[in-house]
């Protein structure tokens, strides 16, 4: 477990290059003192979001939460969510604060939980230490809990103000509050291209595009995670592990998906080897399971595709089964939405990465299902035989393009890393 900073303030960094990165996790700077609020409020909170992203790969399924507890102007306690099952920001606060919490002012990212899960109510723990007020970030989403923690609090006569640098605290987890409104992950496209947006040679070559840099970025959104998310195409293509290759990780290996609506996943698949769980989903009612393998495997029969772009457009669909084009390519005839309402429900997954050609990434910029782009341009040009950063045929005109907002940029190395929010994203 990687250990709590001091009780200094310290900068929230998110994969990338230390401050340039920090402005992508906060949305921007940190608001002014708004009415009822001090700076010394503001800059609490600061330190409860500094502490969360010390849990964003560790914590999950359940959001990434800080706790900070102050008495006579000095911090007594602070902690972050552990694992599941194990204490959430507030107890781990409160557990360092000991006696001294009686009086003392608590500030959290996260609406202290009402509800018994894997454990107690934080809400609960709060009123028996005692505490005199609470200063939050933003409401939980969770039903269960939706204001239902604030309100035992304010019941048991404890000060209750918030929420207050709420953009920030809806930052550090997007995918948990996506999953508990909507029952959908966060779906992230991670995709690597040329300076002409090319992803790949006509003939499939892709490795390497980008330099070491970008890749060890990469490792770091991996890591943070619940599931990546390719096709069989790729598999087929480059035989990816699609596993977390940090030293210092020490979260649960993200769930590994293979969109393979026809059931060609071969056994000797590279990412049947390494440990962690691989989930195949097809239209098959059943398909043969791998003899042996590293990997907790499972299959999963998901229903057809309707009206998909993959389904239907004619630019898909021209190419002969066994090109070399077809081999690069997801055979996506799953109903894509219906893959990511599953790996919501069934396997508590709040934040996705996709790693995968341009026919699944296009597919799912078509259905509506991506919230975010993670782009790393290369200053190369492959030339326009080479393969796109996504297929999207049906686009005639500027009113039909797929209209983007940029969150950063940032250099990682030779390479440029962007990252884009789809525009009118729910989330």
């Amino acid at each position: 477990m990687t250990k709590p900073p001091s009780s200094s303030s310290t900068p929230l960094h998110e994969p990338g290059s230390g401050a340039q990165a920090s402005s992508m996790a906060l949305h921007g700077s940190l608001p002014p003192a708004e009415a009822g609020f001090t700076p010394g409020d503001i800059a609490r909170l600061e330190r409860c979001f500094a502490l969360a992203h010390l849990g964003q790969y560790t914590s999950r399924p359940n959001p990434a939460v800080g706790c900070v507890l102050v008495k006579d102007g000095h911090i007594v306690g602070e902690g972050f969510t552990q694992p599941p099952g194990q204490p959430h920001a507030e107890i781990m606060a409160l557990r360092q604060a000991g006696a001294a919490a009686r009086g003392a002012t608590v500030y959290v990212s996260f609406e202290p939980c009402a509800h018994h899960g894997r454990t107690g109510p934080c809400s609960d723990a709060l009123i028996a230490a005692g505490v005199a007020r609470v200063v939050y970030a933003m409401e939980d989403p969770n039903p269960l809990v939706c204001g239902r923690g604030l309100a035992r609090l304010r019941e048991a006569g404890i000060e209750v103000a918030g929420p207050l640098c709420e953009d920030t605290a809806r930052a550090l987890n997007p995918g948990f509050i996506k999953r508990m409104t909507q029952g959908l992950p966060y779906v992230r496209c991670k995709i690597g291209m040329s300076l002409d947006g090319r992803t790949a040679m006509a003939s499939g070559e892709s490795q390497w595009i980008t330099g070491s840099e970008a890749r060890a970025d990469v490792q770091q959104w991996r890591a943070r995670s619940c599931a990546i998310v390719t096709g069989i195409g790729t598999v087929l293509a480059d035989d990816p592990a699609l596993n977390v290759r940090l030293p210092e990780f020490t979260g649960p290996p993200p769930l590994r998906v293979v969109a393979d609506s026809h059931g060609r996943l071969p056994p000797t698949a590279r990412l049947l080897t390494v440990p962690g769980a691989v989930l195949q989903a097809g239209l098959a009612s059943a398909v043969q399971a791998p003899r042996t393998t590293a990997a907790h495997w499972e299959y999963r029969q998901l229903p057809p595709a309707l009206n998909s772009i993959v389904s239907n457009s004619a630019a898909f669909n021209s190419i002969a089964p066994n090109s070399t084009a077809s081999n690069s390519s997801i055979d996506s005839g799953i109903d894509l939405c219906a893959l990511l309402h599953l790996l919501a429900q069934d396997y508590a997954c709040n934040e996705v990465l996709v790693e995968a050609g341009p026919r699944l990434c296009g597919a799912l910029l078509h259905a509506g299902l991506v919230d975010e782009l993670l782009i790393y341009m290369a200053p190369t040009l492959l030339g326009h035989e080479a393969r796109p950063l996504a297929w999207l045929p049906g686009l005639q005109t500027l009113a039909q393009a797929l209209p983007l907002s940029f969150a950063d940029v940032i250099m990682l190395g030779k390479d440029c890393r962007i990252r884009a929010f789809v525009a009118n994203r729910p989330v």
